[in-house]
């Protein structure tokens, strides 16, 4: 019996689009297949979204041809059979003995593959970034060294601009975020266990709303009081205390897509320096998000909001957003100063104001967005507030 395909995440003709984009950028490189390595990628032009990231694999695409081919694990192959919008034949899996071998892996496979296929003296681009020194240099010593070419990030910047489709997808993740951080508000109690809050969250993030699961828990930080100057570590064993300030980064997850969100918890009255912090925050928020309109920059953006907050006195060190969708970050574009990516409709960012001020203390706040064709679109709806719990 073969295993059955899932419902698609998105219509055939949505991931054909996307491969000819992919195309079209390889014939600008002159390159007439790529080896995509990078996870992230492989989801967006196939919905992959099974772990199986931590062995080599690799999605080819070929100049001609519609579907590429997806070379991975002989025991993962069934999940691409079943994920995957192509047909059976195009999964190939390697075989077993090829992982933990001490001396060659599933990119000897890959590269075979290439090899047998016809296409050991093409012009093949490969995502150095995505793969370690030792294995981008195999790739170089057994195929025709002068014709593979580095094409890290090219797959990754296409994924930069969402399609309509995706933008419903994140707008269901975004509603996931929203309920769990109201969810939040609801368990976070004096005399709670972070563990047991952060599991009524997680509960959320993956039942999901309006009968769409998450597909996917994204790691929950939870940096409470004396922690709130940390921002990227999970739930303790500690229990939650009268006067405490909790801060919490989580994302709903829906086809590997997420929606970030960011909110900030105080059991019993918020102290003055957290108010004043907050007020100068939501200022700046608002700022970022009036700068945002197609032919602004990420520089722009960024600088909207740190002249704001620096007018009154606060400064925040780190950058205040990324572009964002699969797998949370995508590495392309930050709301940054100096970042002169020019903003372009249906672009997706996470606007990211943590600022941790010093080891003790810390704030945070946040909104997913998307640029429209006249401004900017909040997919989350938490309400910006200083979420004050008994």
């Amino acid at each position: 019996m073969t295993i059955s395909k899932a419902p698609p995440a998105f219509p055939r003709d949505e991931y054909l689009r996307r491969l000819t984009l992919v195309k079209s950028e390889m014939a600008r490189r002159d390159v007439e297949a790529l080896v995509v390595s990078d996870q992230h990628n492989i989801t967006y032009l196939t919905g992959y979204t099974a772990r199986s990231a931590y062995v080599p694999q690799a999605l080819v695409v070929f100049a001609e041809g519609e579907e590429p081919v997806f070379i991975l694990r002989r025991m993962d192959a069934p999940a691409a059979l079943h994920q995957c919008f192509m047909e059976r034949e195009k999964i190939i899996a390697y075989p077993e003995e090829l992982v933990a071998h001490p001396d060659k892996d599933g990119y000897d496979a890959i590269i075979e593959y290439l090899q047998k296929a016809g296409f050991a003296d093409k012009r093949i681009g490969i995502e150095e970034f995505s793969l370690s020194p030792l294995t981008a240099e195999k790739f170089k010593r057994r195929l025709e060294a002068s014709n593979v070419v580095d094409c890290t990030k090219a797959v990754t910047w296409i994924r930069l601009i969402k399609s309509d489709l995706e933008i419903d997808i994140m707008r269901q993740a975004a509603a996931i975020s929203d309920a769990a951080i109201a969810r939040a508000a609801e368990v976070i109690r004096a005399g709670v266990r972070e563990a047991d809050a952060c599991a009524e969250i997680a509960s959320v993030l993956i039942r999901g709303v309006n009968g769409k699961p998450g597909t996917r828990l994204e790691e929950i930080a939870i940096c409470s009081t004396p922690r709130t100057g940390t921002c990227h570590i999970p739930w303790t064993e500690d229990t939650f205390r009268q006067g405490s300030q909790v801060n919490i980064e989580l994302a709903g997850s829906r086809h590997g897509y997420c929606a970030a969100l960011m909110r900030t918890y105080s059991i019993g009255p918020p102290s003055d320096r957290l108010r004043r912090v907050h007020d100068i925050q939501l200022e700046g928020l608002d700022a970022a998000l009036a700068s945002v309109r197609p032919g602004a920059t990420c520089s722009d953006v960024a600088n909207a909001f740190y002249r704001t907050i620096e007018k009154r006195g606060l400064t925040k060190e780190s950058r205040c957003g990324y572009a964002h969708g699969i797998g949370w970050t995508e590495p392309t574009a930050s709301l940054r100063d100096g970042d002169m990516t020019v903003l372009q409709p249906n672009m997706t960012f996470h606007l990211m104001l943590g600022n941790w001020i010093d080891e003790e203390f810390g704030y945070v706040i946040s909104e997913t967005f998307r640029v429209t064709r006249t401004g900017v679109d909040v997919l989350t709806t938490a309400p910006r507030e200083i979420f004050q719990v008994s």
